[in-house]
């Protein structure tokens, strides 16, 4: 799909309270000292209550091979949070989610160093279920883990997960619990 000719990839830069006030162009916003864009997360559960986690493709130009959340992104100009969430994790995983559902937002400014970008994000969260195998797109995941709070406290101890991931599950643990319940004890 990499075609020389493909327009650039434009993202919603929005104020403190997520208006839209215009759009720049996806790594231009991401330079330091970044620029405040629209962004999602999403978390999906399986029937057991264990988290979906996946580890980023090793080709990614940002945050390459570390763990997060089941799939993060930017909705297109003008595309609903929810669309662009539901879109993702379909292209990322091969699935469609299940009961998935808002979990409020949250804004933050993550410096990775590794790449000198800045992820300054308003966050749009969503919890949900997956009930289908997965089909992971191998450009987008290099691998995939569901797990339960303590082993993602293991897992997060020894592993490099995104910048953002505790910033984001934080925020999003009210949904979660509406989402899954006490299945998972999250």
């Amino acid at each position: 799909m990499s075609n020389d000719t493909a327009a650039p990839i434009m993202l919603e830069l929005v104020d403190e309270q997520g208006t839209t006030i215009g759009t720049a162009e996806k790594l231009s916003a991401h330079q330091a000292p970044g620029r405040l864009h629209r962004a999602f997360s999403v978390f999906l559960f399986d029937e057991d209550g264990r988290l979906l986690l996946q580890r980023r493709a090793l080709g990614k130009y940002h945050s390459p091979g570390v763990w997060s959340n089941t799939c993060c992104g930017h909705p297109y100009p003008g595309e609903p949070p929810f669309a662009a969430a539901t879109r993702r994790v379909q292209e990322e995983l091969g699935v469609a989610p299940a009961l998935l559902a808002e979990a409020g937002t949250v804004t933050y400014n993550h410096p990775d160093p590794a790449s000198g970008l800045v992820e300054q994000e308003y966050n749009h969260l969503f919890a949900g279920l997956v009930r289908a195998p997965l089909a992971p797109d191998p450009e987008e995941v290099a691998e995939t883990a569901f797990v339960t709070p303590e082993e993602l406290a293991v897992r997060h101890a020894r592993d490099t997960f995104s910048a953002w991931f505790m910033t984001v599950l934080d925020a999003a643990r009210p949904g979660i619990r509406a989402a899954v319940g006490s299945r998972g004890g999250w």
